[in-house]
């Protein structure tokens, strides 16, 4: 079982920044991938950014969803077992309810959601 502990979102400006994370703990094996998505008001749930990581760190690949490309980072800190995501020059429609996702072998597991609202 893994359970994966999300950070707080919260309101942000636009052209803002907010740096969420997702802290996974339990029985996780050597090569997993771990997503973060998104789901507005009224939306599906999109996939924003993964990473796959293996033991070795030189392994990562990572994506992004073309509406955040060069405004999102994707990373993770091996000693803190936590994967972050960096979110610069917010705009209104980045608003949304932001979940993690890992996914090894055939489980899958989500975190609860954290709201980012991107508002003047």
């Amino acid at each position: 079982q893994v359970r994966l502990v999300q950070s707080r979102g919260g309101l942000v400006q636009p052209g803002g920044s907010l740096r969420l994370g997702c802290a996974a703990s339990g029985d996780i094996s050597s090569l997993f991938v771990v997503g973060w998505y998104r789901q507005g008001p009224g939306s599906q749930r999109d996939l924003v950014a993964s990473i796959v990581i293996r033991d070795t760190a030189d392994y990562d690949r990572t994506t992004y969803a073309d509406f955040v490309k060069g405004r999102f980072t994707i990373s993770r800190d091996n000693a803190k077992n936590t994967v972050y995501l960096q979110m610069n020059s917010l705009r209104p429609e980045d608003t949304a309810v932001y979940y993690c996702n890992l996914r090894q072998g055939s489980s899958e597991y989500w975190g609860l959601g954290t709201q980012v609202t991107v508002s003047s």
